[in-house]
């Protein structure tokens, strides 16, 4: 399976993603005829190798007229229904769009369609995430990593005056997802990037061990005195398994003052209850003190309900979860 990584240290943007994606090799021609195939008129798209701290990296900038385009979530499903685009970015690039609809609809109080885009829904914002979607696809994508994103802090200018970092469209868009907040004043992760990176990313952990084949660096827009303004994408393959795989969670807790007789009936009803796998060891506690050590395998949805069971069940203060 070919697997990208997208290493946020400086933050996301939908113009580091796609510096990022033509610095792994995704076609600087694919890129460039975008804004026509979407249908923008007066739109260009040019690309630079630039310095950014350590690391040469791409730039890339869109052009658009100097008109101002508000657009519904409509116009932009329209838009995007009709561009020539590859199948799967197309799909993509609309869930990423409802994405921003459903942030900004909950941030001002209303429904989605009844969003109106001002920023996310201009020209660049447009060949950002149809570019991003297209050149994931054309690298042959197929899954998503992502380091924790880290947010900046300070204000930023925009259609509704000055907002604080991280904007709110960005923060609503980011619940669930590790962050950090260094102080660095800026803007590190931009509402356009953080629909991208929430889409695509299925589990917020490193990826699993795969043969490193290509790494692209895409620069952001300024220069920061703390560190290097970029994003890294790794890609490359994991090995293929024939065996099955999955996620699960251990539960894990010491006993040194239990019946025997009462523990050995603990373990069928932690099995009724939905355990995978439950067992008793014998391990030494301190003092010297004999004790049993029951471990629980579990799927992590039955976690918190078997972590209840031996709560209540035994005489043991604690439960240790890994999931």
């Amino acid at each position: 399976m070919r697997i990208a990584y997208f290493d946020c240290f400086s933050g996301i943007s939908g113009d580091m993603c796609l510096g990022a994606l033509l610095s792994a090799g995704w076609s600087e021609e694919a890129l460039a005829s975008l804004p026509g195939r979407l249908g923008l008129e007066g739109v260009s798209v040019a690309s630079s190798v630039v310095r950014r701290g350590p690391f040469a990296s791409r730039r890339v900038e869109v052009s658009i007229p100097k008109r101002p385009v508000h657009r519904h979530l409509r116009d932009v499903e329209a838009l995007i229904g009709r561009a020539r685009l590859d199948p799967t970015g197309r799909d993509g690039a609309l869930r990423v769009f409802r994405r921003l609809a459903e942030a900004e609809a909950e941030g001002h109080g209303s429904a989605p369609q009844e969003v109106h885009f001002h920023e996310v829904g201009a020209e660049d914002a447009l060949v950002d995430i149809a570019g991003t979607l297209e050149g994931l696809a054309a690298l042959g994508v197929e899954r998503v990593y992502a380091s924790s994103l880290r947010l900046g802090r300070g204000r930023v200018h925009s259609e509704h005056g000055l907002i604080p970092v991280p904007a709110p469209a960005t923060t609503l868009l980011l619940r669930g997802v590790p962050v950090e907040i260094p102080e660095i004043d800026a803007e590190l992760v931009t509402p356009t990037g953080a629909a991208l990176i929430t889409t695509l990313v299925e589990r917020w952990e490193a990826p699993p061990p795969f043969r490193l084949e290509r790494v692209g660096t895409g620069a952001g827009g300024r220069d920061l005195a703390e560190q290097a303004n970029v994003l890294r994408i790794l890609l490359g393959a994991t090995e293929e398994s024939t065996l099955p795989s999955g996620r699960v969670a251990v539960l894990e807790t010491a006993l040194d003052d239990e019946n025997p007789q009462h523990l050995a009936a603990l373990l069928p009803r932690l099995l009724e209850k939905g355990a995978l796998d439950a067992m008793l060891a014998p391990v030494q506690m301190k003092k010297g003190r004999p004790g049993l050590w029951l471990v629980v395998v579990a799927a992590p949805e039955t976690a918190d309900a078997l972590a209840r069971v031996t709560l209540l069940d035994t005489s043991t203060l604690g439960v240790r979860v890994r999931a």
